[in-house]
């Protein structure tokens, strides 16, 4: 990246660079701080015998695309100024920190491994992960939280989404250096899918891929739109809509006929509530951060209140929402069933 690419759009204000395209701003992954991460994947899978190296390119997401044993990396983790325009969109950086970011990068690898060695067509890895196919991974599933048949990678139990999910997470755990797999999940049933894991990868060591389809970097990308629409699509993904239902539930929540307003105790306790909810869900901070918002607007138009000395509101509120996040989590819907 030039400096006076830099320069160019670096210390525009927020309005101003949502005007730009992203395909405009010369963004390339060489010396740049994700440089050293890259490299860092590439010697992890070194020190494990393996030759492969997948080629990384800028995208406006994390993914490898089907077939393609290429990582795609989002476009906001390459320059600062970027980062921030992401935090202030979506509240977070998917990937943001070097720690985030390499659990991520080996996660992905594993896609890019399974396509670049053709392992999902293997009878065996069939057997130990289950059948997979061109679908991407659902965007609901039901989890178990306390299955000891999957490992924990990735945040939301994960390798329970698809079997595709459920490889590339053993895999990521297994490359992760420092990790005592065998003894972290001794007397788990995920531990034959980590030995399967290590089994499989002994037998590619030092061998080349098996399949590079050619392909062109800019058809799995979509940059060349302006940042605003960009966040627009992306910010669109995480509304929904809440109907009247929840009305019984905050009358029930917030039952004090005079005192401080609902809508002024969630406003205040936003922040505190927003970083509990999303420690404990994993979900979102955007998402989480539009459900606190409509229910502020819902306490407000309900003219309800609460009661100032009351020790255990924050407790139930927290309960309260993090129980309509992790409905979502299951059915995809913040709306709860009776």
């Amino acid at each position: 990246m030039r400096e006076v690419d830099v320069v160019d759009w670096a210390s525009l204000s927020d309005q101003d660079l949502l005007e730009r395209r992203i395909s405009t701003l010369g963004l390339q992954l060489e010396v740049t701080a994700l440089e050293p991460l890259i490299k860092q994947l590439y010697d992890e899978l070194s020190a494990k015998g393996l030759v492969f190296h997948p080629p990384c390119h800028i995208g406006d997401e994390w993914f490898v695309p089907i077939g393609i044993p290429a990582i795609f990396i989002p476009f906001f983790l390459v320059h600062d100024r970027l980062r921030a325009l992401e935090r202030a969109m979506m509240l977070e950086v998917e990937g943001g920190t070097p720690e985030w970011f390499m659990k991520l990068m080996r996660h992905e690898a594993a896609h890019a491994y399974s396509y670049a060695y053709q392992l999902q067509r293997k009878k065996k890895w069939q057997q130990i992960f289950g059948r997979t196919s061109r679908e991407g991974t659902p965007t609901t599933y039901r989890p178990r939280p306390f299955s000891r048949s999957y490992v924990m990678h990735l945040e939301d139990w994960y390798a329970q989404s698809h079997p595709d999910e459920d490889f590339a997470e053993t895999f990521a755990v297994w490359l992760t250096p420092g990790v005592d797999w065998r003894k972290d999940y001794a007397g788990w049933r995920a531990l034959r899918k980590l030995e399967y894991v290590e089994e499989l990868m002994r037998s590619l060591a030092g061998s080349p891929p098996v399949h590079q389809p050619p392909h062109r970097v800019a058809e799995y990308n979509c940059l060349n739109v302006k940042l605003k629409t960009y966040y627009a699509r992306k910010r669109k993904l995480y509304e929904d809509a809440y109907p009247d239902f929840y009305d019984a539930d905050l009358r029930q929540l917030f039952v004090a006929p005079t005192g401080i307003k609902a809508s002024a105790y969630l406003q205040r306790r936003r922040r505190r509530l927003l970083n509990a909810v999303c420690q404990w869900t994993n979900e979102k901070k955007f998402r989480v951060n539009q459900l606190l918002a409509r229910l502020t607007r819902r306490c407000d138009e309900l003219g309800l209140h609460v009661l100032n000395d009351d020790p255990q509101q924050d407790f139930r509120v927290s309960a309260f929402i993090t129980t309509l996040v992790m409905n979502y989590l299951f059915t995809g819907k913040f709306k709860r069933t009776k």
